[in-house]
């Protein structure tokens, strides 16, 4: 039955409107919804920004897959790299470092490093912990270039100047000109304006990490502020928390492969998948092979749905708590957020 839509606001209304039309107006629906199927895995790849790179439209979490003993992690990511999800994401932190130790032992077997399109994030904003970041990661994923190295949690006022003044994104630069770090970025997922002032710094970024679902549509929302930008700036919109830390499934009973759906059928180039299991592989790689955008009205059904449990960003923690790693938290311990 159709939910009744009665009470949804106009905002949302033209939340809506200016979503869908970003994908008819800016290419990204005949471009990227379209997409292209890579031939022996029938895997969706959509383009890496501005770049001519193309990954996978499903990502493989890093911090989900160490929760899986050794041998089923590894077991895991082989069968995700050969059917076709090769994008892998990661983080200097995740697991005290654990998960890309992991990660790296998968893909030190069988060649499979150079078949994956490879993101770990550095946690330090300065020059000489950027570069003691970069050096801990690859060691432990066990290669000599990270495609894709992101500065992780920008979710202070104070970290887009850090990054520059404190000299982060000069060692990011020079990782690049050695060959170490193909391309730069940075994630975020407590409030847009964090994202939005880092974006604005002259530097050219190639990614942006954020928050995509359906809670965020109401509250604080990364798709409705910074996608805009990002497509603007041809910057990558890379997407997480596609289940809203699995609360959508769990309180509006949105199933899981329509979480999905939602947050592809927005301009994003793709979308981090927390798997914990086979199970929850095969269910990531069945919904990329059949992808196909949610049409305007379920859209418009879906967001109005999920309108009481997301306005308030209870639902979403990470925007609402002290949520995040316990690194930033001591690197910022006597740093206010800067959102008053």
């Amino acid at each position: 039955m159709r939910c009744d839509t009665s009470h949804f606001s106009l905002e949302r209304r033209d939340f809506l409107k200016a979503a869908m039309a970003s994908l008819a107006a800016t290419g990204f629906g005949a471009e990227a919804l379209a997409m292209q199927r890579d031939g022996a895995s029938g895997i969706a790849t959509r383009k890496l920004g501005r770049h001519d790179e193309r990954i996978s439209i499903v990502g493989l979490g890093g911090y989900h897959i160490r929760l899986l003993d050794d041998a089923d992690a590894i077991r895991v990511m082989h069968e995700a790299i050969d059917e076709g999800m090769t994008f892998f994401d990661n983080a200097w932190d995740y697991h005290g470092g654990g998960s890309e130790e992991i990660m790296g032992k998968a893909l030190a077997d069988e060649g499979r490093r150079d078949k994956v399109f490879l993101m770990t994030k550095v946690c330090d904003r300065d020059y000489e912990g950027a570069k003691k970041h970069l050096e801990d990661s690859l060691r432990r994923l066990k290669t000599d270039r990270i495609d894709l190295w992101q500065f992780h949690e920008i979710n202070w006022a104070v970290d887009a100047d850090w990054l520059f003044d404190q000299g982060g994104v000069k060692a990011a630069i020079e990782a690049r000109k050695e060959g170490k770090v193909r391309y730069i970025g940075f994630t975020g997922h407590r409030a847009p304006m964090h994202l939005l002032r880092t974006i604005d710094r002259p530097f050219a970024w190639d990614a942006v990490q954020m928050p995509i679902n359906l809670f965020d549509a109401h509250y604080r929302s990364f798709q409705e502020e910074v996608l805009p930008v990002c497509r603007e700036k041809q910057i990558a919109p890379i997407g997480m928390k596609g289940l809203a830390g699995g609360r959508l499934p769990k309180e509006i009973g949105v199933p899981a492969e329509l979480c999905r759906r939602f947050a592809l059928s927005l301009p994003i180039t793709s979308l981090i998948c927390g798997i914990q299991s086979r199970e929850n592989l095969l269910q990531d790689l069945a919904m990329a092979r059949s992808f196909k955008p949610v049409d305007e009205q379920e859209m418009e059904r879906l967001i109005a749905k999920a309108e009481a449990g997301g306005r308030d960003g209870k639902l979403e923690p990470w925007k609402t708590t002290d949520y995040g790693g316990q690194h930033h938290r001591d690197q910022h311990k006597d740093v206010d957020r800067g959102e008053s």
